[in-house]
């Protein structure tokens, strides 16, 4: 196997599927990629067993081949090489030899049959749709995601593909984020699968806000997800998600309109003085008017006045302040409408604007 190939051509690729490769691996071959030579074409894989990334790019000249090189190793290399450098790349033995410029590497290599792929997926749904609505969906909901919890369905995301509906969902248990998107075409039956929690972060770091689209393939126990040259594979966590929508709040008829900006920078500030440990903070509802209340334990104190939209009298809840906050960023437009019921109920948060994007945030008793 050998190519030649400009260094910013080889490194797009590489850093691609690098993230997908651990540190800590429970073998050898995994810290490797999979470089596989064909056909004029190059394709580098990455594979944790769990998540799969493989990236292909044109090079000419090339002779066919495969290897596994040390994925870390030959992507500082190529990184810390001067830009426009070219770089030729050749086998000799168990042994990769890299040349750029001046420059002078040997790797050290594991034999191809030893690197594990996973194997076609059991096809059972395609959707089409663009990738930066993908990408929003995903970038609106991942906050909300559970990160080792016990209940290990909790440490992914929900897809739900409903008709000509797709929902991103993500839970918790102390709050809930929801975006949904219309399908240009519909799907036979409804199909609800969960992405681990590090395939959602590859999807979200591969994803670019562009105009082109992504293919989605639902298999049994697989996403597969088509990118131009970059072809990703994750399994799915083998659990059964929360009913999501009786989460959200029923009822929630206490309407409060506000800036989204003025809240989030009311919340920051109370939030100074808030508990370390349980980081609560009280919103206090009058007419036209919203107060955020802070306290700790060295019996300091926090208030925030903010005007608002609302014709609510004397309602006082409790809510985590981290919480308030995360929510209040993964939302789009200039005003959010906080619907309340009572003070042991959650809250539904959206924008005024658009109501596809919903977070639902359990009450704190203070």
């Amino acid at each position: 196997m050998q190519f030649g190939i400009q260094r910013e051509v080889l490194l797009k690729p590489l850093q691609q599927v690098v993230g997908v490769v651990e540190r800590r691996q429970t073998l050898p071959v995994l810290a490797n990629l999979l470089v596989q030579a064909q056909d004029g074409k190059v394709a580098f894989t990455g594979t944790d067993l769990e998540v799969e990334m493989v990236a292909n790019i044109a090079v000419e000249g090339a002779s066919d081949g495969e290897v596994t090189i040390p994925a870390r190793k030959l992507f500082d290399i190529v990184r810390a090489l001067p830009d426009g450098v070219h770089i030729d790349l050749a086998l000799n033995g168990e042994r990769v030899a890299l040349k750029a410029g001046r420059s002078r590497f040997t790797l050290a290599t594991l034999p191809a049959s030893e690197f594990p792929t996973i194997d076609d997926i059991e096809l059972v749904e395609r959707v089409r749709l663009p990738e930066a609505v993908l990408k929003d969906l995903m970038d609106r909901t991942a906050f909300a995601m559970a990160n080792q919890d016990v209940r290990y369905y909790l440490n992914g995301m929900l897809l739900d593909l409903n008709e000509d509906t797709l929902r991103c969902v993500a839970t918790d248990g102390h709050r809930l984020a929801l975006a949904e998107t219309a399908l240009s075409s519909g799907v036979g039956s409804r199909r609800q699968i969960i992405i681990p929690r590090k395939g959602v972060m590859e999807l979200i770091g591969l994803f670019e806000a562009g105009e082109g689209e992504v293919e989605l393939e639902f298999g049994r126990n697989h996403l597969r997800v088509r990118r131009g040259e970059v072809t990703f594979t994750s399994k799915l966590i083998d659990g059964r998600f929360p009913d999501y929508e009786a989460v959200i709040p029923i009822g929630a008829d206490k309407e409060v309109h506000l800036q989204r900006d003025a809240l989030r920078a009311a919340l920051q500030r109370a939030a100074i003085l808030s508990n370390e440990k349980y980081r609560g903070v009280k919103l206090e509802v009058s007419p036209n008017k919203l107060c955020i209340i802070a306290h700790n334990p060295e019996q300091e104190e926090a208030v925030e006045e903010l005007e608002a939209e609302t014709g609510v009298d004397d309602l006082a809840v409790g809510f985590n302040v981290g919480y308030l906050m995360d929510a209040l960023s993964a939302l789009a437009g200039e005003k959010v409408q906080v619907n309340l019921r009572d003070a042991q109920s959650s809250c539904l948060l959206q924008s005024s604007e658009d109501d596809r994007i919903r977070h639902v945030i359990m009450p704190l008793r203070l």
